[in-house]
């Protein structure tokens, strides 16, 4: 399964990367939210292949939906994470898959194609970033921490991610909103970063970085400190070793 998921990934990828800096967008989701023609092409070639090589699966995509079948393997796909930093030219963008069995994540993969980065988790397995395995940050304190966050399109999730800033940026290192949830979390696997905080998460948002961050030895939970799971609306994950301070700032946000 690996095999077939890090060869239709970098499939995906690749063919995103043809068009960047030349596609258009096709049409505006919402406020926030764009479709350009790479969103699409990508959701086909990724959930062509998952109906065709898993029948019985069931598929859910940001970009198509879901096929309507009731099973315990969910396959969650993000064709295209950080749309509009692709259509600014931003390299900071991302294709991704995740598997979930009867709720929770077992495999996840996400590539970024401009960097040439593939991040791959699955449980048990241990965390990797293009073959290498990767750990979270030592960090200890929240104000030597480097801090990332995002937000759902509805107002009241964009509201929450303003207050949220207001407060980490004056107590962290630094705070910033890098647009994709896909490099967000894998930044926090690979240490880079200390942790991404996102109201009105969507799950194909950040499918693959629960899993990756976990396995990378972190922690990911809601804004209450409770264990992510797929009804969950807010999402936070970070280092381990930060979360506790961070849960105090988000649980009455």
């Amino acid at each position: 399964m690996k095999n077939f998921v890090v060869s239709l990934i970098k499939k995906s990828g690749t063919e995103i990367f043809k068009h960047f800096n030349q596609d258009k967008i096709v049409k505006i989701k919402a406020k926030t939210q764009i479709v350009t023609q790479a969103d699409l092409i990508a959701d086909k070639i990724i959930v062509s292949a998952l109906k065709k090589k898993f029948p019985k699966h069931e598929i859910l995509s940001e970009e198509s939906g879901g096929n309507q079948i009731k099973s315990d393997y969910l396959w969650v796909v993000d064709p295209l994470d950080g749309t509009t930093n692709y259509s600014i030219g931003s390299p900071l963008f991302a294709t991704q898959i995740s598997l979930f069995y009867q709720g929770a994540p077992v495999l996840a993969a996400a590539f970024f194609p401009a960097m040439n980065e593939l991040f791959f988790a699955e449980k048990g397995k241990g965390a990797f970033l293009n073959g290498r395995k990767i750990k979270v940050s030592k960090t200890k304190e929240l104000a030597q921490s480097f801090l990332t966050f995002c937000h759902g399109s509805k107002k009241a999730d964009i509201s929450r991610a303003m207050e949220i800033y207001r407060k980490i940026k004056m107590m962290g290192f630094d705070s910033r909103q890098l647009g994709s949830a896909a490099v967000e979390t894998g930044f926090v696997a690979a240490g880079r970063t200390d942790c991404i905080i996102i109201p009105g998460a969507h799950v194909w948002d950040i499918g693959p970085g629960v899993l990756l961050v976990r396995e990378a030895g972190g922690l990911v939970t809601d804004f209450s400190g409770r264990e992510w799971n797929l009804k969950s609306q807010d999402f936070v994950a970070s280092n381990g070793l930060i979360h506790a301070q961070l849960i105090k700032i988000l649980k009455n946000i």
